[in-house]
């Protein structure tokens, strides 16, 4: 097995009440070591997104607009490559015992590459997606220790529907990377949420050094990626983060922080389900590429990519705020006002900016 982490492991808490929990936070010398694994992986991935974008730019690897495209001029694709180079072994060092998520993930980094240089048929690509959540499962973190729901489901329906959340999680986490800073913002308000609540309440300490690790080098790509984008995730990068940031929701849910695990990602959620339900309901083709999510439609009415994508932030800083109030033990309120932050998001992104003509689009 190795040596064991650097970081110590938290005992397991599923299902305890959630009032009177000890308090995790602590200027020790975990909090320093957790603080320079943020900084180290965030200058990390600040400079290596540079240096992969000039890479991209000499071999002419570039996103060209078209008329699904969000964006106008060429851009570099495929700053995923930098941000999993940090991420990977930075996950690797904190737990050796993930190599078969980060496998998975590499793999999945793979088939994103080759679908951003020559294009995947989605069929083959959903496959190799399934190979590596049945991976990820069956060499699961033993946090979860084998249940995902809290016991709501019994053990084979319990795996099948984390399966089946995780598979969902990758494809619908590439499907939002659609707009500058979408994505990695994304990636960055998930992790600060999970990385606060491990760090908060007693029993998710496991996920800490993971989630500020996430944090750090998603942070360091969206300086490249924030509004007007120097670089672009790619395929390359959004599966495998949507598979690494699935795998810590899983993680988070199967250590109890169920509700914190539905509010954290929730508009994400919301957009590219109610996109699937609404497209499958109009009878079109869900495998053809579209402009249809709620991010998309609110550029389309006139809005900049840093306006929609900083709306979404916002709110996303709403929903850590949920989050924590969920696992502080006030998870009905807690979810009732998560989806009334969203719900209150979306209605403000569809809302026609004024003055601005139908399908206008400011870059």
């Amino acid at each position: 097995m190795g040596p064991g982490p650097p970081f110590p492991q938290a005992k397991r808490h599923v299902n305890r009440p959630r009032f009177g929990y000890k308090r995790a936070m602590t200027a020790s010398g975990v909090s320093l070591r957790l603080g320079i694994l943020f900084l180290a992986t965030f200058l990390a991935s600040l400079g290596l997104t540079g240096l992969v974008r000039a890479w991209l730019r000499r071999r002419r690897i570039l996103d060209q607009p078209n008329e699904r495209s969000s964006h106008t001029a060429p851009t570099p694709r495929g700053g995923g490559i930098a941000v999993l180079t940090v991420l990977l072994p930075a996950w690797c060092v904190i737990d050796p015992r993930l190599w078969p998520q980060l496998l998975s993930a590499l793999i999945l980094a793979a088939i994103g590459w080759w679908d951003d240089l020559k294009g995947v048929a989605p069929w083959p690509r959903l496959a190799i997606q399934i190979f590596a959540v049945i991976l990820g499962l069956w060499f699961q973190f033993p946090l979860a220790d084998g249940q995902f729901t809290g016991g709501l489901l019994p053990q084979p329906l319990d795996a099948v529907a984390a399966g089946l959340a995780w598979l969902w999680f990758i494809n619908l986490f590439n499907f939002m990377d659609g707009i500058d800073g979408i994505a990695a913002g994304e990636a960055a308000t998930i992790g600060l949420g999970l990385a606060v609540i491990a760090l908060w309440f007693g029993g998710f300490a496991d996920l800490a050094p993971l989630s500020l690790a996430l944090v750090g080098s998603a942070l360091g790509f969206l300086y490249w990626n924030w509004h007007p984008a120097r670089i672009f995730l790619g395929d390359v990068g959004s599966q495998a983060l949507g598979y690494l940031i699935g795998f810590l929701l899983l993680q988070a849910a199967g250590a109890g922080a169920w509700a914190a695990a539905i509010i954290l990602p929730l508009y994400f959620w919301v957009d590219a389900t109610w996109t699937l339900v609404r497209r499958t309901l109009a009878g079109e083709n869900i495998l053809e590429a579209h402009a249809q999510h709620v991010y998309q439609l609110s550029h389309r009415l006139g809005r900049r990519h840093d306006q929609v994508t900083g709306a979404i932030l916002l709110a996303n800083a709403v929903l850590i705020l949920f989050a924590l109030g969920a696992e502080a033990g006030e998870r009905v309120p807690a979810l009732a006002g998560a989806g009334l932050t969203v719900f209150v998001l979306i209605r403000r992104l569809l809302r026609p900016m004024g003055g601005a003509a139908p399908g206008a689009q400011r870059n």
